[in-house]
Parts: C-alpha cells; sequence; structure tokens
C-alpha cells in the first residue's frame, strides 16, 4: 500500500477547491486593459462578466461590493456618453480622465479583493 503526501496548500490550488472563477480574474484585468487602451465602449463586456460572476459564483460580500462599484464607475460615464445630444464619436474620447482612473481604481480593488478570496481559507463550520 503506497500513500501519497501533498504539500501543504496543494487542496486549495486544485480546480475543485477553487472560490473563484477564472472568467471573474481575467476580466477584471480586461476592465483597466480596456479603458487604458481607449476601448471603453468594449469594456462593457468584461464589467457585465465581473458583476455577474461576483454575484452568482463568489460568496465574498468584499468581492460582490467591489465588482458592483466597478460596474457603477463604469455606468456613470456611459450613461452621460448617451444621454448627451451631441456625443462623441466613442465613450473613451467623452470619457472624462477621472472617471477613467476612478474605473482603473476600481478594477484593481476588484482584483486585490479576487485574490484576497482566493488565498483566504475557508472558515470552520
Amino acid at each position: 500500500m503506497t500513500t501519497t503526501l501533498e504539500p501543504p496548500g496543494a487542496r486549495t490550488r486544485n480546480r475543485a477547491g477553487r472560490r473563484v472563477p477564472l472568467s471573474l480574474s481575467v476580466s477584471a484585468w480586461a476592465v483597466p486593459v480596456m479603458v487604458v487602451g481607449q476601448f471603453a465602449l468594449l469594456s462593457g463586456i468584461p464589467v457585465a462578466i465581473a458583476l455577474a460572476g461576483a454575484l452568482r459564483r463568489v460568496r465574498d460580500r468584499a468581492v460582490r461590493w467591489a465588482a458592483a462599484l466597478l460596474a457603477v464607475t463604469y455606468a456613470v460615464p456611459l450613461t452621460v456618453w448617451l444621454a448627451r445630444a451631441d456625443p462623441a464619436q466613442s465613450l473613451s474620447k467623452d470619457m472624462h480622465p477621472a472617471f477613467a482612473v476612478l474605473t482603473v481604481v476600481a478594477s484593481a480593488a476588484l482584483v486585490v479583493t479576487l485574490h484576497r478570496a482566493r488565498t483566504r481559507r475557508p472558515t470552520a463550520r
């Protein structure tokens, strides 16, 4: 009979034990890249994926709040752009730089909370 010893933390690294979906992490990283790269309108897709994934698949409240903050910081300039009588040709050109910075900061907050949720050990019940 042979026994296999697992290194500490090996159980939390497998896919079955993963509490944060990969799509949520990728979309959280894609938002600031797309906003800084002047693809702000297309960054609505990863914002929607991050919000839906956080609300449906993650139990951590901090992750949910960070995803909601990201969605709000994205929705405000989008709404302003859509409500203008004579908007610019793209959301990137019409978005105030402060909103771009807020969106990047909110996305960074989501990335940090996702990392914290992934590395935190589950509580004993």
